[in-house]
C-alpha cells in the first residue's frame, strides 16, 4: 500500500538557490501557478463578451462574483466592498487549491500549514494596519467590550487579546487540517482497494466495496473543498469588519 503521507511531499521541479536559500520551483509552486492561470483565463474569457442574456460560463462567473459580494455585504456591510478584491482573491485561491488537489497526480497546496498560515496572516496584518490607520489608538477599544465593569477589565482584556492574536492560528489550522485529513482518508481507501484487487480474483470482490466508498468520499471532499473556502472567506470578512466599526 502506498504511503498516504507521500502525496504531501514537496519536491523541486526546477532547483534554484539564492546563496544558502532554497528558492526552487516546486510541485506546490506549479499547482499554485495552474490555479492562478485557470482563474484568470476563466474569468477573463467569461466576461470578455458581456451579454444581456448571458451564457453558461458568464452566468457561473457572475454567480461567483455575486456570491462573494453578498458574503461581504452580509458580514461587513456596504463599506466592506472596498475589501472585495482581497476576499475574492482569497476565496478563489483556497477554492482552486482544494479542488485541484482532487485531480489524480496533482498537489494540494492548501494541505500545507505554511500556505494556509501565510493567507491567514495576510488577513491578520491587514486588520492591524488598517485598524490603526483608520481608528488610531481607539482601535484598542476592540479589546474592551462596551459596558464591561471596570473590575472585570484585568480578566476580560487578556482573553480578548488572546482571542484576537489566535485568529490566524485557528484560520490556518482549520483549512490545513481538513484538507490533509480528507486526502489521507481517500488515499487509505484507494490503497486498501488496490491491495485487495492485487490478491487475485477473490480479492476483487472485496476491493469493490472500498472503491465505491471512495467514490462517495470524493463527492464529499468536493463539498468540503467549497465549504472550507467559504468558511475561510467568511471568517476573513468577520475579522475585517473590525476595521470598519469597532464593536463586539
Amino acid at each position: 500500500m502506498a504511503n498516504p503521507i507521500q502525496q504531501f511531499e514537496i519536491s523541486p521541479i526546477i532547483p534554484l538557490s539564492l546563496g544558502s536559500l532554497d528558492i526552487s520551483y516546486t510541485n506546490s509552486s506549479l499547482w499554485m501557478t495552474i490555479a492562478v492561470v485557470l482563474s484568470t483565463v476563466f474569468l477573463t474569457l467569461a466576461m470578455r463578451h458581456k451579454k444581456m442574456v448571458p451564457g453558461r460560463v458568464q452566468v457561473f462567473a457572475e454567480m461567483t462574483y455575486e456570491f462573494v459580494a453578498g458574503m461581504i455585504r452580509d458580514n461587513i456591510g456596504p463599506k466592506g466592498q472596498q475589501y472585495f478584491p482581497l476576499i475574492f482573491t482569497l476565496f478563489m485561491v483556497v477554492l482552486l487549491g482544494n479542488i485541484l488537489g482532487l485531480v489524480p497526480y496533482s498537489f494540494t497546496y492548501t494541505s500545507h500549514i505554511i500556505v494556509t498560515a501565510v493567507l491567514a496572516f495576510v488577513i491578520f496584518f491587514t486588520v492591524l494596519c488598517i485598524g490603526f490607520y483608520k481608528h488610531g489608538l481607539h482601535f484598542l477599544e476592540l479589546f474592551v467590550p462596551p459596558g464591561m465593569p471596570l473590575w472585570l477589565t484585568p480578566l476580560i482584556v487578556p482573553i480578548e487579546v488572546l482571542s484576537f492574536f489566535i485568529r490566524p492560528v485557528t484560520l490556518s489550522v482549520r483549512l490545513f487540517a481538513n484538507m490533509i485529513a480528507g486526502h489521507i482518508m481517500l488515499k487509505v481507501f484507494a490503497g486498501f482497494s488496490a491491495g485487495m484487487v492485487a490478491m487475485g480474483l477473490g480479492g476483487v470482490a472485496f476491493g469493490i466495496l472500498p472503491m465505491l466508498f471512495n467514490t462517495v468520499l470524493i463527492g464529499f471532499e468536493l463539498l468540503i473543498a467549497f465549504l472550507q473556502a467559504y468558511v475561510f472567506a467568511v471568517l476573513s470578512c468577520i475579522y475585517l469588519k473590525d476595521t470598519v466599526e469597532i464593536g463586539h
